[in-house]
């Protein structure tokens, strides 16, 4: 059982930034892939971005060249850092890990990001 806690959610002005924290529990973290998921209002989960063990990432279109995804394997932590946000960015944001070998998946309860004036 793999248990995730997403931290630094809140509200922030158009332009601006936030870094939103996912701590795992367990001592396979450096092992399993790791994503942040958003769900506005009315939509669909959707993937924001993803981190491979070895550090290769991937990010949807709408947040490239504004946001990064990172891990501390160290801390099993994984990261979002969100920067120039938009209105359209608010959004439930969840973190999500796919354990290996055998893929588990495992979702954290989410972390609010409002972007608003």
């Amino acid at each position: 059982q793999v248990q995730l806690v997403e931290s630094g959610g809140g509200l922030v002005q158009p332009g601006g930034s936030l870094r939103l924290s996912c701590a795992a529990s367990g001592s396979a973290f450096s092992r399993y892939n790791m994503a942040w998921y958003r769900q506005a209002p009315g939509k669909e989960r959707e993937l924001v971005a993803d981190i491979a063990p070895g550090g290769s990432t991937n990010y949807a279109g709408s947040v490239k060249e504004r946001f990064t995804i990172s891990r501390d394997n160290a801390r099993n932590t994984v990261y979002l850092q969100m920067n120039s946000l938009k209105p359209e960015d608010t959004a439930v944001y969840y973190c999500k890990a796919t354990t290996f070998p055998r893929p588990v998946i495992y979702w954290g309860r989410g972390t609010q990001v409002t972007v608003s004036s």
